[in-house]
């Protein structure tokens, strides 16, 4: 598939970087379910630990089944490569390792899933390394926020749980006039809804385990990396402008090109923080891309009509879709997300933190889990699980108060949904 721009999204997502089995003629992406691999002699094992040759070593840092995953997802967003690896959470260090070193720092969205909120927050500290959190719907606060120590800017293209929607070019453009990579986690949207790199975006990340993959089977992380930045441009980003010791004074730029974040989070990320996906999840994700197109249509269907449903039920204080015409960020989501604004929204219920607590405990479809993006229709009540670490006042500021259920629309039949949540909202 190296003529991308002459073939749909459909056929991409069951194509990109998939080739019949060389050995057997299989159709289907093998599992490549091997530790090692063996080298044609000593020196292309030399050529490959030295990064002058493109091959397979160790499955830590490289596999086949992983590899084909990685060529169709950076297909499907627009980028040149990516970096697979073993969640969500580890992409979004994966993103970050190669551009922080201590006392640098994130300037992040407030509108955030509580976990990566956590791990700004918290976590990342241990590395030496801090995050600001400012309100994405102010951009001159976005740019006031970046220092000479800021490194990167973060943010959400549609919020978990919230349903924020961020303006991407505004935030792409304060970046870019920064000199700085602007990510985006797309993971609420996939690049079916929205490729946050046409929109300016450095690295789009994902949490796989969600719409990627679609079935709940497995988790999976990834960073995808447009290939536009220019991290010579400055000397904030010396991991890749400046000579690596690990390999005898090689420049990833230089070296490199574009594809230089890709190689680096291989050759250096996967290979020291072993972050690494597994072949069997890679084949689970590679399996639940064929159908993104066809899943992701259904679950916008779905979300619009019981939204529209719920928004219109007094024991409702307020619906976040912002496929509702009532949303603030209606237009912006139009203009941004032209197929649809996905499956996921939260609902403010009148009855507060125990009509929530009643509703979650007396659904029959839905199911109570920590997760999104699944076939099924999930729910979950953030302020005592997915946000509990979180306070009040960071819970609200998230979209994620003590009156919100977060509602992840699966693809089953809109009226049974409908019918189980009239059913089990406190009357």
């Amino acid at each position: 598939m190296t003529d991308a721009p002459a073939f749909g999204f459909d056929t991409l997502a069951i194509h990109a970087g998939a080739r019949p089995d060389p050995a057997t003629g299989a159709r289907q992406t093998p599992i490549y379910q091997t530790t090692a691999y063996v080298f044609r002699d000593a020196d292309h094992a030399a050529a490959l630990f030295n990064l002058q040759e493109v091959g397979y070593i160790y499955s830590r840092l490289t596999n086949p089944t992983v590899a084909v995953l990685q060529e169709r997802i950076a297909t499907l967003e627009g980028g040149v490569g990516a970096v697979c690896c073993s969640s969500g959470h580890a992409a979004q260090i994966m993103a970050l390792f190669p551009l922080m070193a201590p006392g640098r720092n994130v300037v992040v969205s407030t509108r955030l899933y509580g976990g990566s909120i956590t791990q700004f927050s918290q976590t990342i500290k241990r590395f030496g390394w801090s995050a600001k959190f400012v309100d994405f719907e102010d951009m001159a606060a976005v740019a006031a926020a970046i220092d000479d120590d800021t490194r990167a800017v973060f943010c959400e293209s549609v919020a978990n749980p919230g349903g924020y929607v961020t303006d991407l070019p505004a935030a792409a453009k304060v970046a870019s006039d920064a000199g700085l990579p602007l990510i985006v986690d797309n993971t609420s949207a996939t690049p079916y809804l929205c490729n946050p790199i046409a929109h300016g975006a450095t690295l789009v990340v994902h949490s796989m385990t969600k719409y990627l993959t679609g079935n709940g089977t497995v988790t999976g992380g990834v960073v995808v990396d447009s290939g536009t930045f220019d991290w010579s441009a400055s000397d904030k980003f010396p991991s890749l402008s400046q000579p690596e010791p690990a390999y005898h004074g090689l420049k990833f730029h230089e070296t490199f090109g574009p594809l230089a974040f890709t190689f680096h989070g291989i050759a250096i990320g996967l290979r020291d923080l072993g972050m690494t996906l597994n072949p069997q999840a890679a084949h689970y994700t590679l399996m639940g891309i064929e159908t993104l197109s066809l899943r992701m249509e259904r679950h916008c269907q779905n979300a619009q009509t019981i939204a529209e449903w719920l928004e219109k039920d007094d024991r409702i204080e307020k619906v976040t879709y912002a496929g509702l015409a009532s949303s603030p960020y209606h237009a912006r989501a139009k203009a941004l997300f032209p197929k649809g604004t996905g499956g996921l929204f939260t609902v403010a219920l009148k009855g507060g933190y125990d009509a929530c607590v009643k509703l979650v405990g007396n659904l029959e479809l839905f199911s109570h889990v920590a997760n999104l993006g699944d076939t099924r229709s999930l729910i979950i009540h953030p302020a005592s699980t997915t946000h509990r670490q979180l306070t009040e006042a960071q819970q609200v500021a998230a979209g994620a108060g003590p009156n919100v259920v977060r509602i992840s629309i699966g693809i089953e039949n809109a009226a049974d949904l409908i019918r189980d949540l009239d059913q089990a909202l406190p009357r």
